[in-house]
């Protein structure tokens, strides 16, 4: 019997009642996980299964019916659930696999506490069951399965640093300051949120058993996260103190962490899932989170899961996210690029920095993302995410010109630069919240984590606040958090001019090795009669993969209109001959239709010993990729 026939049997006792598989057979991993491209989603914004017409972006207005209230929007999206499921994401697989992506990372799917509306899935009751509004453990298998089934893999996000609310302090006390010892413990909440004396249900304190040990929490009281003391010092304070109103888990309690791993191997022998994203990994100490992530992946070898990824958040900076690299070792496969190379992606596409504000981060004797290929494998790249630890909390689109798609010049930046990239759901339809002039009605506009998770499905209304939620009600007082400022209209649109240009990118990186697997340099380009050099900010961005003999060059326009023409170096060593030429292999102007389609050649030419290609014609805001030998790979990439 495959341990997934017990998905509709719920345990209690991680210890007592789970007896994890060994020496199965599961999904192989990918060759390498640089050959993926990541897609993060909010399942509970991102498709309910249910059909509603599509948005008419030219007139967002038509979305928004009689009673439409900017606060009823907003407040929306700040604190209820949207009524997204794990069976909306299988629904919309087909559109996933079309735009290229292949590996879908879900935010956390476990079991939240009923009373409170933490549909971001931060605030686990139970970690051994799925939160019933997103659906069943059932339901999860099944996702992973279809998800097999098309090539692609699946990502699960865990925490095992904090649970969520769901115990008070002495005297009720939700919060109390930060103290080096321990506060008292005051009692349980039952399913409404109330103090009970103990727990007598599955609703009622935190699951499974081995989570009701008081002693399995710090109670330090609330934490100063932003506290400046050394990541390597393993009794700071943002290691000990309560995120946030959520509980902190006192990893040093014997037994605790053991009991999280095999929690969370759990879900690896349940559903097959190829990885998982670990939340808030600069709140553990090193030894911790080297021991935790061995586990889980000793675990998942036994399963022949002989890669399964391992990727951490690790706030702070890109040097806190090197140490906890070097510390955890290859216990944990990457970190997420959330420092600051997330704002300087975003400035560069956007023309407001030179392209080495970026791409230096690349080259050798710089500590922030290392050099050439021997990391390429090591960072996830983000350009857009649900919180947006620095910087506004504001999509890349917000503000862009063209707003449809500028944000193409970014993804390209990731796909094509040394990392695993990782696509934010509805950043292939540049979601850029509402029109500028209707920015004056929101609430601190920008500064507030709501406008980074539009429901993409559109919902008319958000679920019921709490308990009244459970069952489907829901509260027709607000209005749901559709995109674009918008409710009741979709936005899965395979039409839309982002999403046309980034599957045309997608495809090419799929279709050539040398644009995952080669070394990159920065490319010196010229306008007109100038010199050779390096771009300034707003100037041609221009890079090379090579990879042996190949090497591919990557040409973008951050210019929000007009076209360019510019000259770009390419390594004379590997293109010296009279007859070498270029191919393009991708070209986001055919979307337009105009410019450089795929299939032309650029002959390379010389010029006092330059090697160089002529890219003419390039328009605002697109994209085009030559490769000196493009033979694509036969087959798909990352199937196993």
């Amino acid at each position: 019997m495959s341990f997934r026939d017990f998905a509709d049997q719920h345990a209690s006792s991680v210890r007592r009642e789970v007896r994890l598989p060994r020496r199965q057979q599961y999904t192989p991993s990918p060759r390498s996980w640089r050959d993926e491209v990541l897609y993060f989603l909010l399942v509970d914004r991102f498709s309910d299964e249910r059909q509603r017409p599509l948005l008419d972006r030219s007139d967002p207005s038509a979305a928004r019916g009689p009673g439409w209230r900017w606060d009823r929007w907003w407040r929306s999206g700040r604190d209820r659930w949207q009524g997204g499921t794990i069976r909306g994401v299988t629904s919309r697989l087909g559109y996933l696999e079309d735009l290229g992506v292949t590996a879908l990372w879900l935010s956390p799917v476990f079991r939240q506490r009923a009373h409170l509306d933490t549909y971001h899935g931060y605030g686990i009751q139970d970690v051994l069951d799925v939160d019933p509004r997103l659906g069943s453990r059932r339901d999860l298998v099944e996702l992973v399965d279809a998800a097999h089934a098309r090539g692609m893999r699946i990502i699960l996000d865990v925490i095992f640093n904090h649970s969520g609310a769901n115990w008070v302090y002495a005297g009720g006390a939700r919060k109390l300051p930060y103290t080096t010892g321990r506060h008292a413990f005051g009692s349980w909440l039952g399913r409404d949120g109330d103090q009970i004396a103990g727990i007598a249900s599955g609703d009622d304190g935190a699951w499974p058993v081995e989570l009701q040990d008081v002693d399995a929490y710090t109670r330090a009281g609330s934490a100063n996260l932003a506290e400046g003391t050394d990541v390597g010092v393993d009794l700071a304070e943002h290691k000990r103190g309560d995120f946030e109103d959520l509980r902190d888990f006192d990893l040093g309690r014997p037994g605790l962490l053991a009991d999280l791993a095999r929690c969370y191997a759990y879900w690896i022998a349940l559903t097959g899932c190829d990885g998982f994203r670990i939340d808030t990994v600069k709140h553990v100490t090193f030894e911790d989170a080297r021991n935790f992530c061995g586990a889980i992946k000793e675990y998942a070898l036994t399963l022949g899961i002989d890669d399964f990824l391992l990727v951490g958040e690790v706030a702070g900076g890109e040097s806190n996210a090197a140490r906890y690299l070097e510390a955890v070792g290859r216990n944990l496969d990457a970190v997420l690029d959330i420092g600051d190379a997330r704002p300087a992606l975003t400035d560069v596409s956007k023309g407001l920095r030179p392209p080495r504000a970026y791409l230096d981060a690349f080259t050798p004797n710089k500590d922030a993302l290392g050099s050439h290929r021997v990391l390429g494998d090591r960072h996830v790249s983000v350009l857009d995410d649900h919180d947006h630890v620095f910087g506004r909390k504001l999509r890349f689109s917000a503000g862009a010109t063209p707003r449809d798609r500028q944000v193409v010049v970014g993804v390209a930046l990731q796909l094509f630069t040394l990392g695993i990239p990782c696509l934010y759901y509805g950043t292939e339809q540049a979601f850029a919240g509402p029109e500028d002039n209707e920015h004056q009605w929101l609430h601190e506009w920008g500064g507030h984590d709501e406008y980074l998770r539009e429901a993409m499905f559109g919902p008319e209304h958000p679920r019921a606040h709490g308990v009244a939620g459970l069952d489907g009600s829901l509260d027709e007082d607000l209005l749901g958090f559709g995109p674009f400022g918008t409710a009741g209209a979709h936005c899965f649109d395979p039409d839309s001019p982002s999403y046309v240009r980034i599957r045309a990118l997608l495809r090419a990186r799929r279709e050539h090795a040398v644009l995952r697997h080669g070394r990159q340099y920065e490319r010196e380009t010229r306008s007109g009669a100038g010199t050779f050099r390096r771009s300034e900010a707003g100037e041609a961005i221009a890079w090379s993969r090579i990879l042996d003999v190949e090497e591919a060059v990557c040409v973008i326009s951050p210019w929000s209109s007009g076209s360019m023409d510019v000259d770009v170096t390419v390594d004379a060593g590997l293109n010296g001959g009279p007859e070498d030429t270029f191919t393009v292999v991708a070209s986001t102007a055919e979307a337009a239709p105009a410019g450089l389609a795929v299939g032309d050649g650029l002959p390379v030419q010389h010029d006092n010993g330059r090697a160089y290609v002529a890219v003419r014609g390039l328009g605002p805001s697109e994209v085009v990729v030559v490769v000196n030998r493009p033979t694509p790979e036969e087959g798909s990439v990352g199937g196993g």
